[in-house]
């Protein structure tokens, strides 16, 4: 394969564009190809892919000579669908976009038909791949907590995005919030804790958001808040708090993971177009307890690349791991088992909030 990839992108919306962008900061990168039924889409994506044919439907993306790697970026409802013509076509390296499914027996309908996949298939974790998340998980390698405890998470964010038809407005499109949304969260509690969760109870609510939102007579029904705790199989414990009606706070996302020995934290802001004013910076804590010494410090992430994306910087950098997939260079680092245990957390928690108990993963 040659050293420039050619790369085809079904979906063309906001995620599928910052693929594109960060793409285009990338050497040896071209998107050849966007699908996408609708011509406002396109009509940004041929501003985002200078170049790029611009079809209306996947089965003409895929049935191309000039594609190397394929980008699923379509709605969560369609990702589906959308792999089932990608799998009936030349075998690719996939990248397809969380949540990979909706529901956890979509998961498995897919997990038997991937089996046979030959090529590299990565799930779009990428706040696995924001740089302080990265420099946190340095740090615990490093053992200067011991064995861990306790990890909070904590995401303060401004409301969902308007989307093509808003879809993004009710859970049979997204899988619900628990899934759409927080299936990064439970990625990373996966990664960090190296370890399986067992059970989950949470609490949450539709409160504040798109209450006066109609669509066809119906109103939203995808959760703006809640908490989640999770129980690990090696005792330690992890908590979600997610608040979609508070984009006003210095940092976005908090993460910290506490040990015997010490505990690490990371806080990462939002994105400063959606939440104004200049762009802020990164930090990492470290306090460890004997001595204890707390020292905190700036994580810089270079400029283009934070303009490249809504997520600090993680797309650019899980591009970067993937384009070493792809190239034979290294191996898949989110696979599709890893997608499908985050669409099985999320799933658990939005059940443990329709029926208040705890469920069993």
């Amino acid at each position: 394969m040659a050293a420039t990839l050619r790369y085809g992108v079904i979906g063309g919306g906001m995620m599928a564009r910052e693929h594109m962008a960060n793409l285009a900061l990338i050497p040896g990168s071209v998107v050849t190809a966007v699908a996408d039924p609708d011509s406002g889409q396109q009509a940004l994506n041929a501003e985002a892919a200078p170049g790029a044919a611009l079809l209306s439907d996947a089965d003409s993306l895929i049935a191309r000579d000039d594609v190397d790697a394929v980008i699923v970026a379509t709605p969560n409802h369609t990702h589906f669908d959308v792999l089932q013509r990608v799998f009936a076509g030349r075998p690719r390296p996939l990248l397809v976009e969380k949540p990979v499914v909706t529901t956890p027996d979509l998961g498995t309908q897919l997990a038997e038909q991937a089996a046979a996949w030959p090529a590299p298939f990565w799930v779009a974790m990428e706040y696995r791949y924001m740089p302080p998340v990265a420099v946190l998980l340095e740090e615990l390698r490093g053992g200067v907590t011991g064995p861990l405890r306790m990890l909070t998470i904590r995401e303060h964010r401004y409301p969902f995005l308007e989307k093509v038809g808003d879809w993004n407005r009710f859970n049979a499109n997204t899988g619900g919030t628990m899934v759409e949304k927080c299936c990064h969260f439970f990625d990373l509690m996966r990664l960090i804790l190296q370890d399986e969760p067992q059970r989950i109870f949470a609490s949450g609510g539709a409160e504040v958001n798109h209450r006066a939102e109609r669509y066809d007579g119906r109103q939203p029904d995808i959760v703006d808040n809640a908490y989640v705790m999770v129980d690990f199989a090696g005792g330690a414990r992890a908590m979600l708090e997610l608040c979609m009606f508070a984009e006003g706070g210095w940092f976005q996302e908090e993460i910290t993971a506490t040990g015997e020995q010490g505990r690490v934290a990371c806080f990462i802001p939002g994105p400063a177009r959606r939440i104004g004013g200049a762009e802020r910076e990164a930090m990492i804590e470290v306090s460890p307890r004997n001595p204890v010494n707390p020292q905190r410090r700036p994580v810089p992430v270079d400029a283009a690349v934070l303009r490249a994306g809504e997520h600090h910087g993680s797309t650019y950098y899980q591009h970067l791991r993937f384009r070493e997939a792809v190239l034979g260079r290294g191996a898949v680092e989110v696979t599709l088992s890893d997608g499908l245990k985050a669409v099985a957390m999320g799933a658990a928690a939005e059940r443990s909030m329709a029926e208040g108990r705890p469920v069993m993963l």
